[in-house]
């Protein structure tokens, strides 16, 4: 699965994408964002308050209880603004 991040989450992780291979029990975006954050400072950094995280699956707005199953790409992206 490709995950690809946003902004300033990109710059809080030090990547703008990556490849994983989905683990054992995680099998909504909310879970993959606690999975995320609990295997390095940056990722807990950047998902410190995963409420205001924008979540996008195979490039189409979802929720984080929305589940990955037969996903290919996940993006995680901060609140927008508009003007």
């Amino acid at each position: 699965m490709k995950i690809r991040y946003f902004a300033w989450l990109r710059e809080r992780i030090g990547k703008a994408e990556e490849t994983i291979t989905l683990p054992q029990g995680v099998a909504t975006a909310a879970q993959l964002i606690s999975w995320l954050s609990a295997t390095d400072e940056g990722y807990a950094y950047a998902f410190e308050e995963p409420d205001t995280i924008r979540i996008a699956l195979d490039q189409e707005h979802a929720e984080a209880d929305a589940a990955l199953a037969d996903i290919s790409e996940v993006a995680f992206f901060p609140p927008m603004t508009g003007g």
